[in-house]
Protein backbone atom coordinates (compact mmCIF):
# COMPACT_ATOMS: atom_id res chain seq x y z
CA UNK A 1 0.00 0.00 0.00
CA UNK A 2 1.43 3.37 -1.02
CA UNK A 3 0.82 6.05 1.57
CA UNK A 4 1.15 9.82 1.78
CA UNK A 5 0.82 11.12 5.34
CA UNK A 6 1.77 10.05 8.82
CA UNK A 7 0.41 7.52 11.27
CA UNK A 8 -1.27 8.41 14.55
CA UNK A 9 -3.64 6.28 16.56
CA UNK A 10 -6.72 7.78 18.19
CA UNK A 11 -9.45 5.14 18.09
CA UNK A 12 -12.53 7.36 18.00
CA UNK A 13 -14.90 7.86 15.12
CA UNK A 14 -17.19 10.74 14.31
CA UNK A 15 -19.61 11.08 11.43
CA UNK A 16 -18.86 12.46 8.06
CA UNK A 17 -20.30 15.68 9.45
CA UNK A 18 -19.02 19.18 8.97
CA UNK A 19 -15.87 20.49 10.63
CA UNK A 20 -15.10 23.78 8.87
CA UNK A 21 -12.95 25.58 11.44
CA UNK A 22 -10.31 27.65 9.67
CA UNK A 23 -11.07 25.85 6.43
CA UNK A 24 -11.27 28.84 4.13
CA UNK A 25 -8.09 30.38 5.49
CA UNK A 26 -6.38 27.06 4.92
CA UNK A 27 -7.35 27.13 1.24
CA UNK A 28 -5.17 30.20 0.80
CA UNK A 29 -2.30 28.56 2.65
CA UNK A 30 -2.74 25.45 0.52
CA UNK A 31 -1.98 27.29 -2.68
CA UNK A 32 1.35 28.44 -1.29
CA UNK A 33 2.15 24.92 -0.09
CA UNK A 34 1.38 23.50 -3.51
CA UNK A 35 3.68 25.97 -5.25
CA UNK A 36 6.45 25.14 -2.77
CA UNK A 37 5.97 21.39 -3.11
CA UNK A 38 5.93 21.63 -6.90
CA UNK A 39 9.22 23.51 -6.91
CA UNK A 40 10.81 20.87 -4.66
CA UNK A 41 9.70 18.08 -6.99
CA UNK A 42 10.61 19.67 -10.32
CA UNK A 43 13.07 16.89 -11.14
CA UNK A 44 10.86 13.92 -11.95
CA UNK A 45 12.04 10.57 -13.32
CA UNK A 46 11.49 9.89 -17.00
CA UNK A 47 7.94 8.79 -17.75
CA UNK A 48 7.35 5.14 -18.58
CA UNK A 49 5.93 4.26 -21.97
CA UNK A 50 2.70 2.99 -20.48
CA UNK A 51 2.55 4.44 -16.96
CA UNK A 52 0.22 3.18 -14.26
CA UNK A 53 -2.64 5.54 -13.42
CA UNK A 54 -2.98 6.39 -9.73
CA UNK A 55 -6.26 6.83 -7.84
CA UNK A 56 -5.73 8.52 -4.47
CA UNK A 57 -7.77 7.36 -1.48
CA UNK A 58 -7.75 10.77 0.21
CA UNK A 59 -9.21 10.23 3.68
CA UNK A 60 -8.24 9.75 7.33
CA UNK A 61 -6.13 6.63 7.86
CA UNK A 62 -5.10 7.82 11.32
CA UNK A 63 -6.58 10.17 13.91
CA UNK A 64 -10.07 10.11 15.33
CA UNK A 65 -11.70 9.06 12.04
CA UNK A 66 -9.13 6.46 11.05
CA UNK A 67 -11.88 3.97 10.19
CA UNK A 68 -12.78 5.98 7.06
CA UNK A 69 -9.54 5.13 5.24
CA UNK A 70 -9.76 1.31 5.19
CA UNK A 71 -13.40 1.57 4.12
CA UNK A 72 -12.33 3.67 1.13
CA UNK A 73 -9.25 1.56 0.37
CA UNK A 74 -11.42 -1.57 0.00
CA UNK A 75 -13.61 0.07 -2.64
CA UNK A 76 -10.66 1.47 -4.57
CA UNK A 77 -8.80 -1.85 -4.63
CA UNK A 78 -11.91 -3.77 -5.69
CA UNK A 79 -12.43 -1.41 -8.63
CA UNK A 80 -8.77 -1.53 -9.63
CA UNK A 81 -8.99 -5.33 -9.62
CA UNK A 82 -11.93 -5.22 -12.04
CA UNK A 83 -10.43 -2.59 -14.32
CA UNK A 84 -7.04 -4.28 -14.61
CA UNK A 85 -8.64 -7.67 -15.23
CA UNK A 86 -10.47 -6.13 -18.20
CA UNK A 87 -7.25 -4.75 -19.72
CA UNK A 88 -6.95 -1.47 -17.84
CA UNK A 89 -7.85 2.02 -18.99
CA UNK A 90 -6.74 2.47 -22.60
CA UNK A 91 -4.16 -0.27 -21.80
CA UNK A 92 -2.97 1.54 -18.63
CA UNK A 93 -3.12 -0.31 -15.32
CA UNK A 94 -4.79 1.39 -12.34
CA UNK A 95 -3.30 1.46 -8.83
CA UNK A 96 -4.62 2.86 -5.55
CA UNK A 97 -2.60 5.11 -3.25
CA UNK A 98 -3.67 6.02 0.29
CA UNK A 99 -3.25 9.65 1.31
CA UNK A 100 -3.70 10.20 5.05
CA UNK A 101 -5.46 13.46 5.89
CA UNK A 102 -5.39 12.53 9.61
CA UNK A 103 -8.96 13.78 9.88
CA UNK A 104 -8.29 17.51 10.14
CA UNK A 105 -8.08 20.44 7.69
CA UNK A 106 -4.47 21.49 8.35
CA UNK A 107 -3.00 18.02 7.81
CA UNK A 108 -5.36 17.51 4.90
CA UNK A 109 -4.06 20.61 3.17
CA UNK A 110 -0.47 19.49 3.60
CA UNK A 111 -1.29 16.00 2.32
CA UNK A 112 -3.21 17.39 -0.67
CA UNK A 113 -0.39 19.73 -1.67
CA UNK A 114 2.14 16.89 -1.52
CA UNK A 115 -0.17 14.52 -3.41
CA UNK A 116 -0.79 16.98 -6.22
CA UNK A 117 2.86 17.95 -6.53
CA UNK A 118 4.48 14.53 -6.36
CA UNK A 119 2.07 12.11 -8.08
CA UNK A 120 2.97 12.20 -11.79
CA UNK A 121 0.00 10.21 -13.15
CA UNK A 122 -2.78 11.13 -10.74
CA UNK A 123 -5.93 9.84 -12.40
CA UNK A 124 -8.52 10.85 -9.80
CA UNK A 125 -9.26 11.23 -6.10
CA UNK A 126 -11.64 9.44 -3.75
CA UNK A 127 -12.60 11.92 -1.03
CA UNK A 128 -12.19 14.32 0.67
CA UNK A 129 -14.22 13.54 3.77
CA UNK A 130 -16.10 16.13 5.81
CA UNK A 131 -13.08 16.46 8.08
CA UNK A 132 -11.07 18.30 5.43
CA UNK A 133 -13.37 18.91 2.43
CA UNK A 134 -13.83 22.67 2.83
CA UNK A 135 -10.07 23.17 2.98
CA UNK A 136 -8.97 20.70 0.32
CA UNK A 137 -11.71 20.39 -2.31
CA UNK A 138 -10.92 23.84 -3.81
CA UNK A 139 -7.25 22.90 -4.01
CA UNK A 140 -7.93 19.62 -5.82
CA UNK A 141 -10.41 21.39 -8.08
CA UNK A 142 -7.83 24.04 -9.00
CA UNK A 143 -5.46 21.24 -10.03
CA UNK A 144 -8.18 19.95 -12.42
CA UNK A 145 -8.33 16.53 -10.79
CA UNK A 146 -11.80 14.95 -10.46
CA UNK A 147 -12.75 13.98 -6.92
CA UNK A 148 -15.60 11.77 -5.72
CA UNK A 149 -16.13 13.14 -2.23
CA UNK A 150 -17.63 11.30 0.71
CA UNK A 151 -18.29 14.50 2.61
CA UNK A 152 -21.87 14.91 3.71
CA UNK A 153 -21.56 18.65 4.33
CA UNK A 154 -24.61 20.60 3.25
CA UNK A 155 -22.25 23.35 2.05
CA UNK A 156 -21.73 21.22 -1.07
CA UNK A 157 -25.45 20.78 -1.79
CA UNK A 158 -25.16 23.61 -4.33
CA UNK A 159 -21.59 22.87 -5.30
CA UNK A 160 -19.89 25.06 -7.92
CA UNK A 161 -16.59 23.18 -8.20
CA UNK A 162 -16.24 21.74 -11.70
CA UNK A 163 -14.23 18.69 -10.59
CA UNK A 164 -16.27 17.83 -7.48
CA UNK A 165 -18.70 14.89 -7.58
CA UNK A 166 -20.71 13.34 -4.76
CA UNK A 167 -22.78 10.15 -4.57
CA UNK A 168 -23.80 10.27 -0.89
CA UNK A 169 -26.67 12.28 0.64
CA UNK A 170 -25.90 15.26 2.85
CA UNK A 171 -25.31 14.48 6.52
CA UNK A 172 -28.14 16.66 7.73
CA UNK A 173 -30.63 14.54 5.77
CA UNK A 174 -29.84 11.49 7.89
CA UNK A 175 -31.58 13.15 10.85
CA UNK A 176 -34.83 13.10 8.87
CA UNK A 177 -34.29 9.43 8.00
CA UNK A 178 -33.84 8.51 11.67
CA UNK A 179 -36.94 10.49 12.64
CA UNK A 180 -39.05 8.89 9.91
CA UNK A 181 -38.05 5.36 10.89
CA UNK A 182 -38.88 6.05 14.56
CA UNK A 183 -42.27 7.39 13.47
CA UNK A 184 -42.90 4.29 11.38
CA UNK A 185 -42.17 2.13 14.44
CA UNK A 186 -44.63 4.11 16.57
CA UNK A 187 -42.04 5.63 18.91
CA UNK A 188 -43.59 8.88 20.14
CA UNK A 189 -41.12 9.68 22.97
CA UNK A 190 -37.40 9.76 22.23
CA UNK A 191 -34.06 10.67 23.75
CA UNK A 192 -31.16 12.17 21.80
CA UNK A 193 -27.77 11.02 23.12
CA UNK A 194 -25.01 12.52 20.97
CA UNK A 195 -21.41 13.44 21.54
CA UNK A 196 -20.69 17.13 22.12
CA UNK A 197 -18.27 17.23 19.16
CA UNK A 198 -19.25 18.95 15.91
CA UNK A 199 -19.29 15.78 13.85
CA UNK A 200 -21.77 14.03 16.13
CA UNK A 201 -24.00 17.10 16.35
CA UNK A 202 -24.32 17.86 12.63
CA UNK A 203 -27.52 15.88 12.08
CA UNK A 204 -29.23 16.66 15.38
CA UNK A 205 -31.13 19.81 14.24
CA UNK A 206 -32.85 17.97 11.38
CA UNK A 207 -33.55 15.02 13.66
CA UNK A 208 -35.25 17.35 16.15
CA UNK A 209 -37.19 19.18 13.47
CA UNK A 210 -38.27 16.08 11.57
CA UNK A 211 -39.27 14.13 14.68
CA UNK A 212 -41.36 17.05 15.93
CA UNK A 213 -43.09 17.50 12.57
CA UNK A 214 -43.99 13.82 12.58
CA UNK A 215 -45.62 14.17 16.01
CA UNK A 216 -42.80 12.84 18.17
CA UNK A 217 -41.58 14.40 21.41
CA UNK A 218 -37.87 14.62 22.23
CA UNK A 219 -38.05 14.20 26.00
CA UNK A 220 -34.31 14.60 26.62
CA UNK A 221 -31.46 15.98 24.51
CA UNK A 222 -28.00 15.14 25.85
CA UNK A 223 -24.65 16.36 24.53
CA UNK A 224 -22.26 14.08 26.33
CA UNK A 225 -18.55 14.61 26.81
CA UNK A 226 -16.52 11.86 25.21
CA UNK A 227 -13.93 9.88 27.13
CA UNK A 228 -15.64 9.74 30.52
CA UNK A 229 -15.52 6.57 32.60
CA UNK A 230 -19.17 6.90 33.68
CA UNK A 231 -22.36 8.62 32.48
CA UNK A 232 -24.50 7.69 35.45
CA UNK A 233 -26.10 11.11 35.95
CA UNK A 234 -27.07 11.36 32.26
CA UNK A 235 -28.36 7.79 32.30
CA UNK A 236 -30.53 8.49 35.34
CA UNK A 237 -31.87 11.64 33.64
CA UNK A 238 -32.79 9.58 30.58
CA UNK A 239 -34.53 6.90 32.65
CA UNK A 240 -36.60 9.56 34.42
CA UNK A 241 -37.75 10.95 31.06
CA UNK A 242 -39.10 7.50 29.99
CA UNK A 243 -38.21 7.50 26.27
CA UNK A 244 -39.34 4.68 24.00
CA UNK A 245 -36.26 4.97 21.79
CA UNK A 246 -32.76 6.48 21.84
CA UNK A 247 -31.20 8.31 18.89
CA UNK A 248 -27.41 8.26 19.17
CA UNK A 249 -23.93 8.89 17.87
CA UNK A 250 -20.89 9.16 20.10
CA UNK A 251 -17.52 7.43 20.11
CA UNK A 252 -17.63 3.61 20.39
CA UNK A 253 -16.31 3.69 23.96
CA UNK A 254 -18.76 6.40 25.08
CA UNK A 255 -21.72 4.56 23.58
CA UNK A 256 -20.52 1.32 25.14
CA UNK A 257 -20.16 2.88 28.60
CA UNK A 258 -23.48 4.73 28.42
CA UNK A 259 -25.58 1.80 27.20
CA UNK A 260 -23.92 -0.65 29.61
CA UNK A 261 -24.90 1.55 32.56
CA UNK A 262 -28.42 1.84 31.17
CA UNK A 263 -28.59 -1.93 30.83
CA UNK A 264 -27.33 -2.46 34.38
CA UNK A 265 -30.21 -0.35 35.67
CA UNK A 266 -32.69 -2.42 33.67
CA UNK A 267 -33.83 0.28 31.27
CA UNK A 268 -32.28 -0.61 27.92
CA UNK A 269 -34.67 0.47 25.14
CA UNK A 270 -34.45 0.39 21.32
CA UNK A 271 -31.57 2.42 19.88
CA UNK A 272 -31.33 4.06 16.44
CA UNK A 273 -27.77 5.04 15.52
CA UNK A 274 -26.17 6.97 12.67
CA UNK A 275 -24.04 5.36 9.95
CA UNK A 276 -20.95 5.75 12.16
CA UNK A 277 -22.36 3.11 14.50
CA UNK A 278 -22.21 0.40 11.84
CA UNK A 279 -18.44 0.14 11.78
CA UNK A 280 -16.49 -2.94 12.95
CA UNK A 281 -14.89 -1.08 15.88
CA UNK A 282 -18.29 0.12 17.12
CA UNK A 283 -19.69 -3.42 16.98
CA UNK A 284 -16.74 -4.79 18.95
CA UNK A 285 -17.03 -2.16 21.69
CA UNK A 286 -20.78 -2.62 22.00
CA UNK A 287 -20.71 -6.42 21.94
CA UNK A 288 -18.18 -6.37 24.78
CA UNK A 289 -20.23 -3.94 26.88
CA UNK A 290 -23.88 -5.00 26.54
CA UNK A 291 -23.41 -8.40 24.89
CA UNK A 292 -24.33 -9.62 21.43
CA UNK A 293 -27.88 -10.74 22.35
CA UNK A 294 -28.82 -7.25 23.57
CA UNK A 295 -27.05 -5.59 20.67
CA UNK A 296 -28.90 -7.63 18.05
CA UNK A 297 -32.21 -7.15 19.88
CA UNK A 298 -32.20 -3.42 20.56
CA UNK A 299 -29.98 -1.74 17.98
CA UNK A 300 -30.48 -0.49 14.41
CA UNK A 301 -28.75 2.27 12.42
CA UNK A 302 -29.31 4.34 9.31
CA UNK A 303 -26.90 4.36 6.39
CA UNK A 304 -27.02 5.63 2.79
CA UNK A 305 -28.90 2.90 0.97
CA UNK A 306 -27.21 0.48 -1.38
CA UNK A 307 -28.83 -2.93 -1.64
CA UNK A 308 -26.49 -5.88 -1.23
CA UNK A 309 -28.14 -7.61 -4.17
CA UNK A 310 -28.60 -7.32 -7.90
CA UNK A 311 -26.15 -7.63 -10.79
CA UNK A 312 -24.12 -4.52 -9.94
CA UNK A 313 -23.56 -5.63 -6.36
CA UNK A 314 -22.72 -9.17 -7.42
CA UNK A 315 -19.93 -7.91 -9.68
CA UNK A 316 -18.68 -5.59 -6.92
CA UNK A 317 -18.63 -8.32 -4.30
CA UNK A 318 -16.76 -10.70 -6.58
CA UNK A 319 -14.12 -8.05 -7.29
CA UNK A 320 -13.90 -7.16 -3.60
CA UNK A 321 -13.31 -10.74 -2.51
CA UNK A 322 -10.67 -11.09 -5.24
CA UNK A 323 -8.71 -8.06 -3.96
CA UNK A 324 -5.64 -9.55 -2.30
CA UNK A 325 -4.53 -6.27 -0.68
CA UNK A 326 -7.79 -5.76 1.26
CA UNK A 327 -7.68 -7.25 4.79
CA UNK A 328 -10.78 -9.33 5.56
CA UNK A 329 -12.68 -8.18 2.44
CA UNK A 330 -16.05 -9.74 3.41
CA UNK A 331 -16.47 -7.07 6.11
CA UNK A 332 -17.04 -4.51 3.34
CA UNK A 333 -19.47 -6.57 1.24
CA UNK A 334 -22.55 -4.68 2.46
CA UNK A 335 -20.89 -1.33 3.22
CA UNK A 336 -22.65 1.34 1.16
CA UNK A 337 -19.70 3.76 1.33
CA UNK A 338 -17.28 1.11 0.04
CA UNK A 339 -19.70 0.35 -2.78
CA UNK A 340 -19.77 4.04 -3.65
CA UNK A 341 -15.97 4.27 -3.82
CA UNK A 342 -15.94 1.26 -6.12
CA UNK A 343 -18.51 2.83 -8.45
CA UNK A 344 -16.57 6.12 -8.46
CA UNK A 345 -13.36 4.49 -9.71
CA UNK A 346 -15.27 2.54 -12.35
CA UNK A 347 -16.86 5.79 -13.54
CA UNK A 348 -13.41 7.39 -13.80
CA UNK A 349 -12.21 4.53 -15.99
CA UNK A 350 -15.33 4.57 -18.17
CA UNK A 351 -15.06 8.35 -18.63
CA UNK A 352 -11.47 8.01 -19.84
CA UNK A 353 -12.54 5.25 -22.22
CA UNK A 354 -15.43 7.32 -23.57
CA UNK A 355 -13.20 10.32 -24.31
CA UNK A 356 -10.19 8.20 -25.36
CA UNK A 357 -8.03 10.19 -22.95
CA UNK A 358 -6.43 9.48 -19.57
CA UNK A 359 -6.18 13.21 -18.87
CA UNK A 360 -8.56 14.05 -15.98
CA UNK A 361 -9.13 17.55 -17.38
CA UNK A 362 -10.44 15.93 -20.58
CA UNK A 363 -12.67 13.16 -19.25
CA UNK A 364 -14.14 14.96 -16.21
CA UNK A 365 -17.03 16.60 -18.10
CA UNK A 366 -18.16 13.29 -19.60
CA UNK A 367 -19.12 11.71 -16.26
CA UNK A 368 -22.88 12.53 -16.41
CA UNK A 369 -23.12 11.01 -19.89
CA UNK A 370 -22.23 7.61 -18.46
CA UNK A 371 -25.35 7.46 -16.28
CA UNK A 372 -27.92 8.52 -18.86
CA UNK A 373 -31.39 7.10 -18.35
CA UNK A 374 -32.60 5.26 -21.45
CA UNK A 375 -29.14 4.27 -22.61
CA UNK A 376 -27.76 0.71 -22.54
CA UNK A 377 -27.61 -0.41 -18.90
CA UNK A 378 -24.27 -1.90 -17.86
CA UNK A 379 -23.33 -3.24 -14.44
CA UNK A 380 -19.56 -3.62 -14.68
CA UNK A 381 -16.47 -2.01 -16.11
CA UNK A 382 -16.07 -4.86 -18.59
CA UNK A 383 -19.65 -4.43 -19.86
CA UNK A 384 -19.24 -0.66 -20.12
CA UNK A 385 -15.90 -0.99 -21.90
CA UNK A 386 -17.36 -3.32 -24.52
CA UNK A 387 -20.38 -1.06 -25.08
CA UNK A 388 -18.33 2.12 -25.41
CA UNK A 389 -15.90 0.45 -27.79
CA UNK A 390 -18.92 -0.54 -29.87
CA UNK A 391 -19.99 3.11 -30.05
CA UNK A 392 -22.97 2.78 -27.70
CA UNK A 393 -24.15 5.15 -24.98
CA UNK A 394 -24.35 3.62 -21.53
CA UNK A 395 -26.13 3.94 -18.22
CA UNK A 396 -23.80 2.54 -15.55
CA UNK A 397 -25.83 1.01 -12.72
CA UNK A 398 -23.25 -0.36 -10.33
CA UNK A 399 -23.02 -1.56 -6.77
CA UNK A 400 -24.92 1.44 -5.39
CA UNK A 401 -27.68 1.25 -7.98
CA UNK A 402 -28.93 4.11 -10.13
CA UNK A 403 -26.67 7.19 -10.29
CA UNK A 404 -28.19 10.50 -11.38
CA UNK A 405 -26.08 13.65 -11.00
CA UNK A 406 -27.89 16.98 -10.77
CA UNK A 407 -26.55 20.37 -11.89
CA UNK A 408 -24.47 20.59 -8.69
CA UNK A 409 -22.77 17.23 -9.33
CA UNK A 410 -24.69 15.54 -6.51
CA UNK A 411 -26.42 12.18 -6.75
CA UNK A 412 -28.17 11.62 -3.45
CA UNK A 413 -30.39 8.73 -2.53
CA UNK A 414 -32.32 7.02 0.19
CA UNK A 415 -31.31 5.29 3.39
CA UNK A 416 -31.35 1.80 4.78
CA UNK A 417 -32.03 0.76 8.33
CA UNK A 418 -29.75 -2.10 9.31
CA UNK A 419 -29.33 -4.30 12.37
CA UNK A 420 -26.32 -6.25 13.53
CA UNK A 421 -26.21 -10.02 13.42
CA UNK A 422 -24.23 -11.84 16.11
CA UNK A 423 -21.23 -12.25 13.78
CA UNK A 424 -21.02 -8.50 13.15
CA UNK A 425 -22.56 -8.53 9.69
CA UNK A 426 -25.58 -6.36 8.93
CA UNK A 427 -29.13 -7.34 8.15
CA UNK A 428 -31.46 -5.01 6.24
CA UNK A 429 -34.46 -4.10 8.38
CA UNK A 430 -36.10 -1.35 6.33
CA UNK A 431 -35.39 1.22 3.64
CA UNK A 432 -36.36 4.87 3.25
CA UNK A 433 -36.48 6.32 -0.23
CA UNK A 434 -35.46 9.82 -1.23
CA UNK A 435 -39.09 10.47 -2.18
CA UNK A 436 -40.27 9.66 1.37
CA UNK A 437 -37.92 12.29 2.77
CA UNK A 438 -38.99 15.10 0.44
CA UNK A 439 -41.92 16.30 2.63
CA UNK A 440 -39.56 16.71 5.61
CA UNK A 441 -36.69 18.44 3.82
CA UNK A 442 -37.17 22.20 3.76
Amino acid sequence: MTRIGTERQHPRMTSRGSRRTRARALVVAAAALLVSATACSSAQPAAAENPTLTVAAFNPFSGQDQSFGPEMWAGCEAAATAINAAGGVLTHKVACMSVDTQGNPADGVTAAAKMLATTPHLFGVLGPSSDEADATAPLINAAKVPMFADTGESSFDHNKLQYFWRMVPADDVRGYAMALYAHQKGYLRAAAVFGNDTGSQIGVPTLQRGYSELGGQLVVDQKITLGQTSYQSQVEQLIAAKPQVIFTETSPTANATYLAELQQLGHLVPVIGTDVTIQPSWFSAMADSIGKPALTKYFVAESPYAAASGPGWQVYNKDLLASSSVPKPPQWSTDSYTMGYYDAVVLMALAATATKSTSPAVWNASIPSLTTSGALVVHSYAEGLAALNAGKKIDYVGATGIIAFNQWHNSGGGFEIAAYQSNGSLNLVSSISAAQLVPLIK
